[in-house]
């Protein structure tokens, strides 16, 4: 049985806290701008200092993601993205650096094509885990056992008016790490990042001192980056590097470029750490 890289995916976000810096976590969809430039594009955000990526299975009805992702996710339905082409940008990017890869994905698309054989598939792609943003925890069991079964993480979203409680129930059946969703609303770039998502980390950390806590929902530039890693063990950045292969309009060459140098200034922000 193959089994996933949960252990490569915690021992990457403890290298980092050893290096007293918060691991760098970008965010891309599948498929986008087509299925070969999306793995291009990882392995570059890669090349650039990411720590760990996870990939978007795109989906028509994205409730946490904002117009940029969507943009994103639409170019990529329409280029008829499947589940196997996730499965292989998962393994295509993972084989290329030996650095951890996640899929983020709503529960429907998991749910049609049986979730035994997505774990096991995502397992042998050398896929670390799942982020599952609309996933309750109290109807999480069945995909728990399966990820478990096959050493994949259960990444859980937390946002600001989740309640102490609820923080503790979703921390003690995560793996791998939690998402601090830093505001309410959808995903895109912000001015700031705010007071919430500190106050949120301390919350959530207080609920499970052991599990990291990684924050995501605008960040886009080093200055935000650096902010949040003083106080977050990961910074989680999807759609500024997004809306840079949108802005490079088709030149695959210069959208590579861009989200490489996004990734540098990133990794350089989440160094800064005083």
């Amino acid at each position: 049985m193959t089994t996933g890289n949960i252990q490569l995916l915690s021992d990457t976000l403890a290298k980092a806290k050893a290096e007293n810096r918060a691991a760098l976590i970008a965010y891309l969809p599948a498929g986008f701008p087509t299925v070969d430039g999306g793995i291009a594009a990882i392995k570059a955000v890669f090349d650039g200092g990411a720590d760990v990526v996870e990939v978007g299975l795109p989906h028509s009805d994205p409730v946490l993601d904002g117009p940029v992702i969507q943009t994103a996710d639409d170019i990529a339905l329409r280029g008829g993205v499947k589940i196997a082409d996730v499965m292989r940008t998962v393994r295509e990017a993972h084989e290329a650096t030996g650095k951890p890869v996640l899929v983020m994905t709503y529960w429907n698309p998991i749910d049609r094509y049986g979730v035994e054989r997505f774990t096991e598939e995502l397992a042998a792609a050398g896929g670390a885990g799942c982020i599952l943003p609309d996933l309750p925890v109290q109807e999480s069991e069945v995909w728990r056992a399966n990820a478990d079964k096959h050493g994949l993480a259960t990444v859980f979203v937390v946002a600001p008016s989740s309640k102490d409680e609820r923080l503790a129930t979703i921390t003690a059946a995560g793996s791998g790490f939690v998402y601090a969703a830093s505001l309410m609303g959808v995903t895109g770039t912000r001015e700031s990042v705010g007071d919430q998502a500190a106050d949120l980390v301390r919350r959530t950390r207080a609920t499970a001192p052991a599990l990291p806590v990684c924050v995501g929902l605008g960040v886009s530039n080093a200055t935000q980056a650096k902010e949040v890693a003083a106080f977050a063990d990961g910074v989680i950045v999807g759609s500024a590097f997004v809306k840079r292969i949108l802005d490079a309009d088709g030149d695959e060459a210069a959208g590579l470029a861009a989200v490489r140098e996004l990734a540098a200034e990133l990794a350089e922000g989440v160094r800064r750490v005083s």
